[in-house]
């Protein structure tokens, strides 16, 4: 397989490569042991001609959920005693995702051929995360595969938990601004025209609030499907923005600057770094390799510039504390303070794993919370637009009444 990379040399220049390696993590050793350092890392789509499967594959899921039972199953049957290539036959068996059960087949065929399983795995980025792969070759260098499976597994586990945390915490102002826009729209279209056509007959003057509403009630009446369509056209258009990366940057700082979940946002970013490094660390993944990894899986792109700093940090031979400490906008000083004494006593992944399951306990209590914190918000919103239209209705037909 083929990546475009951007590195960086001893003497501070930057340079773009493209190299052919089994998977991404041949090459950070391969650019690391030139003494240079890979900036960003991406898989070269030149020339790749689009095949039935590829597309079929633009469809398939594989859930997160299915990658931590594979995990840990994985890891049960090889701590049994059974061989890999029969552990993996047994989970393709059990399998009841037909995409899952085709990538378990072709791992086995490697396998069987010969390869490492961290080789095959390598070749489904689209499918195992850098953070899997890496987890997988660490415990087979270090002869603990089943402990490393284990590791990851607990790993993805409790992302997939925080995740599921905060979408849920979500749901219920998501649902409530629908139905709100939802009710808005209907009422511009069927119950505005009734009262527009009652204020033309009575010849009343209209507040600039009302004539608003009523112009508004107008052009959706009148261009019903171009106005629905043009939202439409602007929803796609922010999320399409957003998944550039002038959009992901701009998203990024501001959900920093939102005042109610700034906080979550900070110590969901600390757990997942804090519970990643942990995880490859006590794989024995070297600190260069885990903190490029932890790069990657915190997404976030101004996360991903502090571990960038780290990285040359500990590469000119400074602590790796030194660099969150800079930071204290983006994690707690809590997370450095751990991570110097984990350098001092020689316990990093331990108190990093402490640390991770702190943060991962106050997210869960704080989305808990979060509902009865955006409840009266939600109830301030809704009630200052039920007020504005209402006032702005009523009041023309106020002023009449008080004239008769």
């Amino acid at each position: 397989m083929k990546y475009k990379i951007t590195a960086l040399t001893k003497e501070g220049d930057s340079y773009n490569e493209v190299i052919e390696a089994a998977d991404r993590f041949s090459i950070y050793r391969d650019v690391r042991a030139r003494g240079d350092r890979v900036l960003s890392l991406s898989e070269d789509t030149a020339g790749r001609v689009l095949s039935l499967s590829f597309i079929t594959n633009l469809f398939n899921h594989i859930a997160l959920d299915d990658k931590v039972v594979l995990a840990r199953n994985l890891a049960a049957m090889l701590e049994a005693g059974l061989t890999t290539s029969r552990a993996l036959s047994v989970m393709e068996r059990q399998s009841k995702n037909p995409h899952l059960k085709s990538v378990l087949g072709a791992i086995i065929a490697d396998v069987k051929r010969g390869g490492t399983l961290s080789e095959a795995f390598g070749k489904f980025t689209d499918v195992f995360s850098p953070l899997f792969i890496s987890m997988v070759r660490a415990g087979e260098e270090s002869g603990k595969l089943a402990d490393s499976l284990r590791v990851v597994s607990v790993q993805m586990e409790r992302a997939s938990n925080l995740t599921k945390k905060i979408r849920g915490a979500l749901i219920y102002p998501s649902i409530v601004i629908i139905a709100m826009i939802g009710i808005s729209i209907l009422m511009l279209i069927f119950v505005v025209p009734t009262l527009t056509q009652t204020f033309k007959e009575l010849g009343t003057k209209l507040p600039p609030t009302t004539q608003f509403i009523i112009d508004v009630s107008a052009f959706l009446t009148q261009h019903t499907l171009l106005a629905i369509s043009g939202m439409f056209i602007v929803v796609f258009g922010l999320i399409t923005l957003a998944r550039t990366a002038p959009g992901r940057r701009a998203s990024d700082w501001l959900i920093l600057r939102m005042p109610i979940i700034k906080g979550l946002v900070m110590e969901t970013h600390s757990a997942r770094t804090a519970r990643t490094l942990s995880s490859l660390l006590s794989s024995g993944v070297d600190m260069l390799l885990a903190i490029t990894i932890t790069r990657d899986v915190v997404g976030n792109h101004l996360y991903q510039k502090v571990l960038i700093d780290a990285e040359s940090a500990v590469m000119k031979g400074q602590t790796l504390s030194e660099s969150f400490t800079k930071h204290p906008e983006l994690y707690p000083p809590l997370l450095s303070e751990m991570i110097a004494v984990g350098e001092e006593t020689g316990r990093l992944s331990d108190l990093l794993k402490e640390t991770a399951e702190f943060y991962e306990e106050s997210v869960d209590r704080q989305t808990k919370d979060l509902s009865t914190v955006i409840e009266p918000l939600l109830m301030v919103v809704i009630g200052t637009f039920v007020g504005f239209f209402a006032l702005s209705m009523i009041a023309p037909i106020y002023s009449l009444s008080n004239s008769i």
